[in-house]
């Protein structure tokens, strides 16, 4: 009998160790809760595919990805005629889309760090407000500057979906789903380019290009509040405790440090770049000789959108059997191919190109966006917007001076250099990417 105090202090000790390893799992996996059967902290597996909460998660952020996407690139399909009609050259037309990024890219990181506060869903409905509110101004900007401000703006709302809806995925949904559900929310995400390109073309051609930037802000309004309606809350989410601008440069620096989350950043710079000059002034090239296109007819390029939806859902389920490594590679690969089609002038080729080089594109953006929060093991939020500041950094840059590109040497010249771009991206990854993960990828490709 007077042992027994003795024997109280190891399992005192014990139970401490046990709840500090508890605490330190919701601070490295953000997926560990309070457990109301025993009070004390038990792992959250995320929903399962199949279940209802997994099914409403990603009918929510598809239509979060049609908001966002939708409002992001509506000027797109409309570039020649607000070139025309503006006076402006195919360059200067195309800073509306990369303004937009470029606010865009500028806020991710704030957005992330403001969701680790407040919570994901409540950051991504915030942000999708203010864009909707934003998105309906566009279509009243009495001069070009002003449209500009409107779209940075606009951009910098948006911010707040792309990496927060990635983070929450990897939060939300079971880890071994996790590479599934990322590409079905890309697939969500090219549905909402499409949507707003197709709707803004149609529109524009009747009505010019501000009814077809009404057109899209009342569409986006519309996914936006289906968002809202759908999108279970948080049960992964834990509250990051504040730790100043020391701790958020920290995790900053710790994933700077990491030469494979490096690797999907260059990947996301490179070939989103690429992508966006291709469709930014492919619309110029079959607006002129030889081809002559009107506008209604060059908005249907974007049908090509629905490849990408296709490749990215497949892309999610292929990394489970090959890894991710070699799916990402094949994506650059096959954007390489497709668009050595668009060289030749004839349309059907041209068109059959920008196909296989739109699924290559967003096999590959699936691949990565979803690989940023399996490599990351904190500060995925963060992680995820490190993969988003530079993927619109790309759009903007890249999809910018591509024009610079086009209007002095033309299509052949702009082709070759993206295709420069995604081969470049192929060799980062076969040599950061060791051959040995892809011999894990079934275990990998849902972690």
């Amino acid at each position: 009998m007077p042992r027994l105090p003795l024997l109280r202090r190891p399992v005192a000790r014990g139970l401490v160790q046990v709840q500090a390893q508890a605490q330190a799992q919701v601070q490295v996996h953000g997926q560990v809760q309070p457990d109301p059967a025993g009070g004390t902290l038990a792992v959250w597996p995320g929903h399962p595919k199949g279940s209802a909460a997994y099914r409403k998660i990603l009918a929510g952020l598809a239509f979060a990805g049609v908001a966002t996407f939708a409002q992001l690139y509506s000027t797109q399909a409309v570039l020649p005629m607000m070139a025309a009609d503006l006076q402006i050259t195919a360059a200067e037309a195309a800073l509306t889309i990369s303004l937009a990024t470029v606010g865009l890219a500028a806020t991710v990181l704030p957005w992330s760090f403001l969701a680790d506060r407040i919570g994901r869903v409540r950051a991504m409905m915030w942000g999708i407000s203010a864009a909707t509110v934003l998105g309906l101004l566009v279509p009243l900007a009495s001069s070009f500057p002003m449209l500009l401000g409107l779209r940075m703006l606009e951009g910098m709302a948006l911010g707040g979906i792309p990496a927060i809806a990635i983070a929450y995925l990897n939060e939300e949904v079971n880890k071994a789903h996790a590479a599934l559900a990322a590409g079905t929310y890309v697939a969500g995400t090219t549905l909402g380019g499409l949507a707003g390109r197709l709707l803004a073309g149609f529109v524009g051609e009747l009505w010019g290009w501000r009814a077809a930037a009404l057109a899209v802000s009342i569409l986006a309004a519309a996914a936006a509040a289906l968002f809202v309606v759908l999108v279970p809350q948080a049960r992964g989410f834990t509250a990051a405790a504040a730790g100043g601008f020391r701790g958020a440069f920290r995790t900053l620096a710790g994933h700077g440090r990491n030469p494979r989350l490096l690797a999907l950043y260059v990947q996301a710079f490179l070939l989103m770049g690429g992508f966006v000059a291709v469709y930014n002034y492919l619309g110029f090239r079959l607006s002129g000789e030889p081809f002559s296109l009107p506008a209604t007819i060059i908005s249907l390029i974007f049908l090509a959108y629905l490849s990408g939806t296709v490749s990215s859902r497949w892309a999610g389920g292929l990394t489970e059997r090959f890894g991710r490594r070699t799916v990402l590679i094949a994506g650059t690969v096959l954007m390489a191919a497709g668009l050595a089609l668009t060289l030749t002038q004839l349309l059907g080729l041209i068109l059959a190109g920008l196909l296989l080089f739109t699924a290559g594109f967003f096999a590959a953006h699936s691949v990565g966006a979803g690989w940023t929060g399996a490599i990351a093991t904190t500060g995925r939020a963060q992680a995820a917007s490190l993969y988003n500041l530079a993927y619109y950094l790309g759009s903007s840059v890249i999809g910018w001076a591509g024009g610079l590109v086009f209007q002095t040497l033309g299509w052949t010249a702009l082709a070759l250099t993206v295709i420069g771009l995604a081969c470049t991206t192929a060799v980062i990854t076969a040599v950061v990417h060791p051959a040995r993960a892809s011999a894990e990828a079934p275990a990998d490709a849902g972690s």
